[in-house]
């Protein structure tokens, strides 16, 4: 189902938007200068938007001076007390996320609805099975995709009823299965954008693997919007995954990815240590470029054609390749740094 378009700040959310990363800081928002510098560390890899944690008074104060340092959209994360997110949005907030239902009476809810219409302010609504009201809990006795969809909705009703429309909802589990049912339901029910993430994945392997599952699969029937790859783990690293599931599905360009093939008995070369020191240093190209790195012949040029650049290992040995063609053989231990050289061509040619 299409999807209404929010924006926040600079950024829009559903329409024909392309998909955009989020994440968040683990930093004492009240701490400015080590707000601001995970903020922009956060820009500089990558994140379209940033969400704070915004636990009192002196946390909503700090989004003055934040705002004026960094320059991705910010989102205030509150819970229970709308006072937060009324002055938030004072002080230029440029998105809320907040549960109308847990923040007392519809008074509330229309106080913090009508300033958000007024500041042009969206507010996301985020469900998490982990936080699901008793009365939905008891109806379908135990935390589902079911109560997650009808508790989204219940909340955007609140809101609706304010006639406030700016709305993004995200519908959480840990539990994977859950997560996609819960988001495929809701995407047949309303025309909301959607939030899309994996709450509570884990430290970063299990984290990645769960986010690339829940996340990934949606994205390939295009179900969401926007997405935050949730790691216990430097939240760069969540921008570093996200864009990765976005490259892999062809969601967004740029920067290299490398192939490589699975090590066997035919190979003589390190292959592995040779991959793992190729994609660290690939990481920081910015040129849209897909990079090869194959153990032999078998898997060389021909295999790897469609790659833009890359090596097939012989004995102690390997061939540099570019477009299917190969430039040069050169000795094992100077590969990567040969590899390199063509790479960081390319890419100079790219930009011309």
């Amino acid at each position: 189902m299409k999807k209404r378009k929010v924006v926040v700040g600079n950024v829009e959310i559903g329409g024909a938007a392309p998909i955009s990363i989020q994440s968040m800081t683990n930093t004492d928002t009240c701490d400015i200068a080590a707000t601001v510098d995970q903020i922009n560390e956060l820009a500089m890899a990558g994140c379209d938007i940033v969400r704070l944690g915004i636990f009192d008074k002196n946390a909503a104060m700090a989004v003055k001076d934040i705002k004026k340092q960094t320059m991705v959209p910010l989102v205030a994360d509150i819970h229970f007390d709308y006072r937060l997110a009324l002055l938030c949005m004072e002080n230029g907030i440029d998105k809320v996320r907040i549960n109308p239902g847990n923040i007392g009476s519809m008074e509330n809810v229309r106080k913090v609805a009508d300033m958000a219409k007024a500041c042009h302010v969206p507010i996301r609504i985020g469900v998490n099975s982990g936080s699901l009201e008793q009365e939905l809990l008891r109806k379908y006795g135990s935390p589902c995709a079911e109560a997650m969809a009808e508790s989204a909705l219940c909340h955007a009703k609140m809101l609706e009823d304010c006639g406030f429309y700016d709305i993004v909802l995200s519908l959480k589990s840990s539990n994977v299965r859950e997560m996609v049912k819960a988001y495929e339901l809701i995407n047949e029910m309303c025309e909301y954008p959607l939030h899309v993430g994996v709450t509570e994945a884990g430290t970063y392997h299990m984290g990645m693997i769960k986010s690339a599952m829940g996340i990934g699969s949606l994205l390939m029937r295009d179900i969401g919007n926007t997405i935050r790859v949730s790691l216990t783990e430097n939240p760069v690293e969540e921008i570093r995954v996200a864009k990765d599931i976005l490259k892999v599905l062809g969601l967004r360009s740029g920067g290299g990815e490398v192939i490589s093939c699975p090590s066997c008995g035919r190979c003589r070369i390190s292959l592995i240590e040779i991959a793992k020191e190729v994609e660290k240093r690939v990481k920081d190209v910015k040129a849209d470029m897909k990079v090869a790195v194959m153990g032999c012949a078998v898997n060389g040029p021909g295999e790897a054609r469609e790659a833009d650049i890359g090596m097939a290992g012989g004995d102690k040995e390997a061939l540099i390749f570019k477009k299917g063609e190969i430039l040069r053989k050169v000795p094992q231990e100077i590969v990567v740094n040969e590899l390199m050289k063509e790479i960081e061509k390319l890419a100079r040619e790219e930009e011309i």
